[in-house]
């Protein structure tokens, strides 16, 4: 079997493993104990390890400004999916607003890229990952922090408060911390190398029960009925046609030919929804861990359904792109990708207005029609 396929195929079956394992977890304190250790351990020395390994090119300055962009786009169209869907709760909209538009290419893109196009495009994969961090991790905490004041007016602290409270969580929270230091120490020139081999193999173990972890925790956290599924499924073939649609717009505005950089940026936008947004409405549902689950700024619960879908998702797309090579190089390929994931995105939220529409119109010739007495 071809690697890059069995590595794919192990990340759904830990899902598989973490919803065989519910029964043994419960949903409070041992689910909670594992989702602390991904959030203080195993993702910090993650993302620590993959900035001191990244080598600054000026040459690919360009591609986290690409990143950035698909991240905005993403973001200011997410309402308009949410709706168009049907999902009206505010708590499930704002969590799924925050993970639409952010991307996991570490976990979903990055083996195939390398398997694929080689250590190259990979570095360019990591050098794009840059821009898309930064909007992920501070962009969208403080987008979350703004949220959860708007739906807490009660508990608004001054500004200059606010900014202390906000810069002390940015400074002090584990994620962040490991980032600032591994900013200074690319700033200096040190790299993962330069490192003592003890502190370099304790991160590197940490860092490889990451992926595991994250994704049993999705599977003992899932919880997935039939509407929902079949919303979220729709919000993501949308996603993934927007993505195409403005990956057709780069190389028609930039006139890229070569089909390794087409590839690659197709690849690198059909990335995942990215775990660090739950990370952040973990954060926010911690603040509001005392409130009834309407009152709350975030649905933890829709927001682990969409991280569990999306994965597969993507990586059936991914690999499906990159295995086919030269035939997704062509535009009108994309272009007829992109409109056929848009049509597939169309027919639950269509087949839901119909019937609804179908039953109201039923009703109103109901109640039109004029009562009888029997004889």
């Amino acid at each position: 079997m071809d690697n890059a396929l069995e590595k794919s195929l192990s990340f759904i079956i830990f899902i598989a493993i973490g919803i065989l394992l519910k029964r043994k977890f419960s949903q409070g304190d041992e689910t909670n104990g594992l989702k602390t250790l991904i959030l203080t351990l195993a993702l910090p020395a993650t993302i620590f390890i993959a900035l001191l390994k990244i080598k600054i090119n000026t040459d690919l300055l360009a591609l986290p400004i690409f990143a950035i962009v698909l991240n905005i786009v993403l973001f200011f169209i997410a309402p308009l999916l949410i709706s168009f869907v049907g999902i009206t709760n505010k708590s499930s909209s704002n969590s799924i607003r925050l993970l639409l538009p952010s991307l996991a290419p570490g976990l979903s893109c990055f083996p195939f890229i390398l398997e694929f196009l080689g250590d190259n495009y990979l570095a360019k994969a990591a050098m794009a990952d840059l821009g898309n961090k930064f909007f992920v991790l501070f962009v969208l905490y403080l987008i979350a922090i703004q949220w959860h004041y708007k739906n807490h007016p009660s508990i608004q602290e001054p500004l200059k408060e606010k900014l202390k409270s906000l810069l002390k969580t940015l400074i002090l929270e584990p994620v962040n911390l490991f980032i600032f230091v591994a900013l200074i120490f690319l700033s200096l020139g040190i790299t993962i190398d330069n490192l003592p081999n003890f502190i370099s193999k304790t991160l590197s173990r940490l860092s490889l029960i990451m992926t595991p972890l994250v994704l049993i925790f999705i599977g003992l956290a899932l919880k997935l009925n039939k509407k929902s599924f079949f919303q979220i499924f729709s919000l993501l073939m949308l996603r993934a046609a927007i993505s195409l649609f403005l990956i057709v717009a780069i190389v028609l505005l930039f006139k890229i030919s070569l089909g390794k950089e087409i590839l690659f940026l197709l690849a690198f936008s059909l990335s995942s929804c990215s775990f660090w947004p739950f990370a952040h409405i973990s954060n926010i549902s911690y603040k509001e861990k005392k409130l009834s689950e309407e009152k709350r700024t975030f649905n933890s619960g829709i927001a682990l359904s969409v991280l569990a879908l999306s994965l597969p998702i993507s990586v059936i797309m991914i690999l499906a792109l990159l295995t086919a090579e030269n035939t997704f190089t062509n535009v009108s390929t994309i272009l007829f990708s992109a409109i056929t994931l848009l049509l597939i995105g169309l027919i639950f939220p269509l087949a839901n207005y119909f019937k609804l529409k179908f039953i109201t119109n039923k009703k109103e010739v109901n109640s039109k029609t004029p009562y009888r007495k029997p004889v």
